[in-house]
């Protein structure tokens, strides 16, 4: 398997483990992220998706070698792999440990959050090929960095460092270790009553979509109504009142 999945703290760490190709994702490959996607979602230990590369790059895109003379089909199945993440109910965490190129990149804009390790970059690589963007490229990098960022990097080749990515908007933050960051990060989603954070999750991408604040008003009142008649939340005012009680 050159795609594996560890399981750490309530949390599913994939990592993309052909360091000698510099991660770069064939078929199977892509595959088998996608496998790993499904099972975490169905375990409920699982609260949390991680992904990165074996060192010293976290992907270094698809290996266009491998797609011979099905182009079409074999281009939708690399991206079945990001597109996997992209579309998991979980909340999802890239770190981004070195290099993301082309699809790679793809991998970590899929992700809700990336934290970027110091020799991380961030390349689309497209236009260097003589290849148009693909797996919605263009969609994700303007609604995560805007029209001028997103033009730079596919139109004109630039590349972002860590700490641009950051700044851009791109990245949330450098850490020298991603994955032990990321584990961190994703501690309170872990800790959290499983539905709330799924039910949350739903909620950000319906009102990423909605024009006016009303609807989102509208949309969240129905999940917030839900969360309340939980057993979870029963349990989390009986003891905030304990403690309040012992502090009067």
């Amino acid at each position: 398997m050159s795609v594996s999945l560890e399981r750490r703290d309530g949390v599913g760490v994939i990592t993309i483990d052909l360091p000698e190709r510099r991660n770069s994702l064939t078929i199977d490959m892509s595959a088998q992220l996608a496998g790993h996607v499904a099972a975490c979602e169905g375990d409920q230990d699982v609260a949390t998706i991680v992904v990165t590369g074996a060192p010293p790059a976290f992907c270094a895109g698809a290996d266009l070698t491998a797609l011979g003379e099905a182009r079409e089909e074999g281009l939708r199945a690399i991206y079945a792999g990001f597109l996997a993440v992209a579309k998991s109910t979980l909340p999802t965490i890239a770190a981004v440990n070195g290099a993301a190129v082309g699809a790679g990149l793809n991998l970590a804009l899929a992700c809700d959050v990336r934290l970027a390790g110091p020799r991380a970059k961030f390349d689309t690589r497209f236009l260097q090929l003589g290849l148009h963007p693909g797996g919605g490229m263009t969609w994700m990098a303007q609604r995560l960095v805007g029209p001028q960022t997103a033009a730079a990097m596919t139109l004109f080749g630039e590349v972002l460092d860590a700490e641009e990515a950051v700044r851009t908007g791109l990245a949330l933050r450098v850490v020298d270790d991603v994955v032990a960051a990321a584990v961190e990060l994703a501690q309170p989603a872990v800790k959290a009553p499983r539905e709330l954070v799924l039910s949350t999750k739903r909620s950000l991408r319906t009102t990423a979509a909605q024009d006016r604040h009303d609807d989102a008003i509208e949309t969240e009142l129905v999940a917030q109504l839900a969360s309340m008649a939980t057993p979870e939340f029963a349990e989390l005012i009986a003891a905030m009142r304990a403690r309040i009680s012992r502090n009067a």
